[in-house]
């Protein structure tokens, strides 16, 4: 067969196609494409019916939410799609571009940003409102990445001294906000990655008291943090009523669901339509559906890092684990809040919840791995 591009009456692409779509299409894990693909469709359906009791409460149009999450995801796809196409020396030098800009947002957040629930996480920029800490992410994976490969590779670059500054100074500028949980992501990224550049292991126990550490001073020195984790050890001691309600609308699916919707527990949770999406996925869907959602996780993770089996590039091992950690450590944190399992967090769930920055910043770090995966005969 020809090009699609080659003729309108073609449908496919054949592999001896040497247009940058043509090539794309026969080096890109197509089956790592799809499930991200259906896990957005997915998400598409929750939004859809969870958003509109949360828009009632408000006052605002009820698909005011399921509109702009559509827009959301139309861009979340487009921006995926084109780093898909890149090499891998743009990749690293669009993250690195990407990193510097987002770390001169987070520098002036505390002075601009908007206060909301007593952090300072937003900023508005064009009239549009963003959450920098989502496109931190995904570029601070790539970046440190190519530091530990650059370090490994030459004996003479601090590669290992630049990334614990960019750690640190990541951390500071979370912690101003504070966002304790975006810093358990990040801070979670770097110790994955040095551990894979080939830290001794003597080192990667002090990292593990260190973190210990962490967790210990943010619960002593930030009150948010404290509360929840109060409530979680002991529910009578404060007010858990997402959580409750989360419960509730768990117990009211059973292992069918409701039905699309037909939930009404959903209707008394306040962040139905982002933080507790899971809960309204298990209230209508049930717990079979809830286990494919799961599924799907796992599937996207295991088989991104299947890519690397063989992969001599460290720093396409490095930057795909990384991002990969990412992903599932927010999908974890989320589901298992939901499910009462953690201290409650306002973290989304990756490409399921509402929210633009965080699916937009999520699209950008698979876009990543797509391109980065692509079999690349001859390096």
């Amino acid at each position: 067969m020809k090009s699609l591009f080659g003729n309108n009456t073609n449908i496919a692409f054949s592999r001896a196609d040497t247009s940058v779509l043509g090539i794309w299409w026969w080096t890109v894990d197509r089956w790592l494409l799809a499930a991200i693909i259906l896990l957005m469709g997915i998400g598409a359906l929750l939004v859809m019916s969870a958003s509109p009791p949360v828009a009632d409460r408000i006052n605002v149009d009820s698909f005011h939410f399921v509109t702009r999450q559509f827009v959301f995801l139309g861009m979340a796809v487009v921006c995926m799609f084109g780093i898909s196409l890149l090499p891998v020396k743009w990749v690293r030098r669009l993250a690195s571009v990407m990193f510097l800009g987002v770390i001169f947002l987070l520098i002036i957040t505390p002075f601009i940003g908007s206060d909301i629930k007593g952090a300072v996480r937003w900023i508005n920029v064009a009239g549009i409102n963003l959450q920098p800490s989502e496109f931190l992410k995904p570029a601070f994976a790539v970046v440190v990445a190519w530091m530990f490969a650059e370090g490994r590779l030459n004996p003479n670059f601090p590669g290992y001294i630049v990334s614990c500054l960019m750690l640190a100074v990541c951390i500071f500028l979370l912690m101003i906000q504070p966002d304790f949980g975006q810093t358990v992501v990040v801070t979670s990224i770097w110790s994955v990655q040095i551990f894979l550049a080939g830290l001794p292991i003597i080192l990667v126990f002090c990292l593990g008291l260190g973190a210990v550490g962490l967790a210990v001073s943010a619960y002593l020195i930030l009150p948010h943090v404290q509360s929840r984790v109060d409530r979680f050890l002991d529910p009578a001691s404060g007010d858990n009523y997402q959580i409750e309600r989360s419960m509730e609308a768990f117990m009211s699916g059973g292992v069918m669901g409701r039905g699309p919707g037909e939930g009404w527990v959903k209707n008394s949770i306040p962040d139905a339509h982002s933080d507790f999406i899971f809960a309204v996925a298990g209230e209508e869907f049930g717990l079979l559906f809830c286990v494919l959602v799961v599924g799907v996780f796992t599937f996207i993770i295991m088989r991104g890092l299947s890519r690397l089996m063989g992969e001599r590039n460290l720093f396409v091992v490095l930057a795909v684990s990384g991002i990969l950690v990412q992903f599932g450590l927010q999908a974890v944190i989320n589901m298992a809040s939901t499910l009462q399992l953690v201290p409650p967090k306002g973290m989304t769930l990756p490409f399921v919840s509402y929210g633009g920055s965080a699916t937009i910043g999520i699209a950008i770090g698979m876009g990543f791995v797509l391109a980065l995966t692509r079999k690349r005969p001859g390096e």
